[in-house]
This record gives C-alpha cells, sequence and structure tokens, in this order.
C-alpha cells in the first residue's frame, strides 16, 4: 500500500515537472514570436527612415521657403532612430507619421514637384513601405495577443510570474495616423 501511494506521488511530481518545463518552454518560444514580429516592424521603420533623406531633398529643391516642415520631418526621423523600446518606436514612428503628412500638405502646393519623376518614384517606395508597415504592425500585434493570452491564463500564469514573463504591448495608431491627409498627386489644378 506504501509502495502505490509513493508511486502515485512520484507520477504526479513528474508529471507536474514535465508540465512546468513544457509551459516555460511554450512561453519562451511564444516571447521570441513576439520579438521577431517586432524585428519586422523594425525593418520596415528602417526602410521608410531610408526614403526620408531623399524625399526631403527633392522637396527641398521645389519648396526652399517651407522649412519648418522640412525640420519637423528630419527631427522626427533622428527620434525614431535613436528609438530602443517597442514603446519608444511607436511614440517615435506617431510623430514621424504626423510630420509627414505636414509635409504631403506642403507638397500639394507645387505641382511641379508633384509632376518629378524622382518625387513620384520616391513616394511610390514611401506607400509600398507603409503598406508592408502596417502587415507587419498587424503580425506583430496578432503574436502579442498570443502571447498575452498565454501569460495571463491560470495556470500558467503562475509560472510567467515566477520567472518573469510580463505582458507585451501592442503597436497602436494614434488617432491623428488614422487620418490620411488630403493631398492627391495626381491632377494639377
Amino acid at each position: 500500500m506504501k509502495n502505490k501511494g509513493l508511486i502515485a506521488t512520484i507520477i504526479v511530481l513528474v508529471l507536474v515537472v514535465i508540465y512546468g518545463v513544457s509551459s516555460y518552454n511554450s512561453l519562451v518560444s511564444a516571447e521570441e514570436d513576439v520579438d521577431n514580429k517586432f524585428s519586422q516592424i523594425d525593418n520596415q521603420l528602417k526602410r521608410r527612415s531610408d526614403l526620408i533623406p531623399n524625399l526631403v531633398e527633392t522637396v527641398k529643391g521645389y519648396a526652399k521657403h517651407e522649412q519648418e516642415a522640412i525640420d519637423s520631418v528630419t527631427q522626427a526621423r533622428a527620434q525614431l532612430a535613436g528609438a530602443k523600446t517597442p514603446e519608444d518606436k511607436a511614440d517615435a514612428n506617431q510623430q514621424l507619421s504626423g510630420a509627414l503628412n505636414r509635409l504631403l500638405v506642403v507638397v500639394e502646393k507645387y505641382p511641379d514637384l508633384k509632376a518629378n519623376e524622382n518625387f513620384r518614384s520616391l513616394m511610390d517606395s514611401l506607400e509600398g513601405t507603409e503598406n508592408r508597415l502596417a502587415v507587419a504592425r498587424k503580425d506583430y500585434n496578432d503574436e502579442v495577443a498570443k502571447y498575452n493570452k498565454s501569460v495571463k491564463r491560470f495556470p500558467k500564469s503562475m509560472l510567467a510570474g515566477t520567472f518573469g514573463f510580463e505582458k507585451k504591448p501592442y503597436f497602436e495608431v494614434t488617432n491623428e495616423e488614422k487620418e490620411a491627409p488630403k493631398v492627391d498627386f495626381g491632377s494639377d489644378k
């Protein structure tokens, strides 16, 4: 009788250890998946940031007296380049998006610039990057949702708390970013 109780206890302990190791490993994998998805956002932010100096230089040639809009884009780009955490990058991205929107409104005043082939090419590249960035944000937020659910659900939540797995932030879009600027590059008035 004592042997059966001892064997049952050992089996229960082995199952608890197996569950704990399996849960820990799944949390590690989920956290790595979130980090991987964020790196894709980072790649697209870098790509957009790399396009901006060429766009700014093209606009400078046409809109020399619009220095304030040009400077705000340059400063926002530098802020994004210096951001380290997902939260800082999201904030810097918001600043850059707002500055780019203001620059595009300024561009509307210059029909020759809108017709410039280099400008059009840069705008096409920027638009493609913005689309890739939107997909990367969605993928990241989907992965964060899965991870956060895993960290919050019982009994994994106890293990997550013990080993320091914390809820991850979403990469959210501000109301300013949700509203596209009213710019038409296709027609001259």
